[in-house]
């Protein structure tokens, strides 16, 4: 678990939404130093709240035991600046999925962090080799895609942009292996291979609602007993939030070019409305 020579111990997240605390909790139970940064202290109060529930979660239902649960709570460290993740070796930015904002968070890391340290991006669909290009690091950008929600769920989406480094393509598959999930390699184009394939799907699924093909129940209920998926899409896309799908499909219809990836006007509409899905507390479904 190598960088150039320096041992990644200390991990830093940017962004303390349901990614961000699913990704530092995840590293502090491996036994990483984590330090959980937003510039919101209210985001950042409910972030740690949310590591705290899931940790009692996993300790009621016999997968962790309470003193883990504890020495994981005792590696997590918060602050509201950038500056307090100076002595990370590896930051993950898991901020919302606009260019521009990342943009300027990758730009404030470049600046803060020690030459070694590798600058990783949660993006789902923005191209790596496009955000590596503002820091001048380029060659230690790398994609972490990991999957909602973070804490249950084994797979991280690793994309290499262009200039990426084989150390820090290795560093990072080797850091991954350490907190128990299962590294993929891809490499760097509109959606990786997770969205490219699965954005498509959800977008069918809110044009059938729309064209009056079926109720939404109706819909979830053939692609999980017909197809045998765990989750309805519609259902799905209300837990991943219909804004970020939103921003996906419009990344895939910009970098492909092709009119296949078009969003649903529904989907346009609802998140015009606020209806974001379960964060809301409405989308394809309301929520208490």
């Amino acid at each position: 678990m190598e960088s150039n020579g320096t041992e990644i111990r200390r991990v830093g997240v940017v962004g303390a939404g349901t990614m961000g605390s699913g990704i530092a909790q995840v590293a502090a139970q491996s036994g990483f130093d984590v330090v959980l940064v937003d510039i919101s202290s209210a985001a950042l109060a409910k972030g740690l709240a949310t590591i705290a529930k899931s940790l009692e979660r996993l300790v009621a239902k016999g997968k962790l035991t309470a003193e883990a649960s504890a020495a994981a709570q005792a590696k997590l460290a918060s602050a509201g600046e950038i500056e307090a993740l100076a002595g990370c070796d590896l930051v993950v930015e898991a901020v919302v999925e606009k260019f521009e904002v990342k943009r300027q968070v990758l730009l404030a890391l470049d600046k803060a962090l020690p030459p070694h340290a590798i600058l990783a991006t949660n993006t789902s669909s923005i191209s790596i080799t496009r955000l590596a290009a503002v820091t001048a690091r380029p060659e230690r950008v790398i994609g972490m895609h990991f999957m909602n929600p973070v804490p249950l769920m084994q797979l991280v989406e690793i994309i290499r942009g262009l200039q990426t480094s084989d150390e820090t393509c290795d560093a990072v598959f080797a850091m991954t292996r350490k907190l128990a999930r299962t590294p993929v390699e891809v490499n760097d184009a509109p959606g990786f291979v997770s969205n490219r394939v699965l954005m498509p799907m959800i977008n069918e699924a809110i044009f059938c609602l729309y064209e009056s093909v079926g109720e939404a129940s109706a819909i979830d209920e053939v692609m999980k007993l017909g197809m045998n998926h765990p989750m309805g899409p519609l259902a799905l896309a209300d837990l991943i939030g219909l804004d970020v799908c939103l921003d996906i499909l419009r990344v895939l219809e910009e970098g492909f070019g092709d009119p296949k990836y078009r969003p649903c006007p529904l989907l346009v509409k609802m998140v015009d409305a606020g209806y974001l899905g379960r964060k809301s507390g409405r989308g394809f479904y309301a929520y208490g």
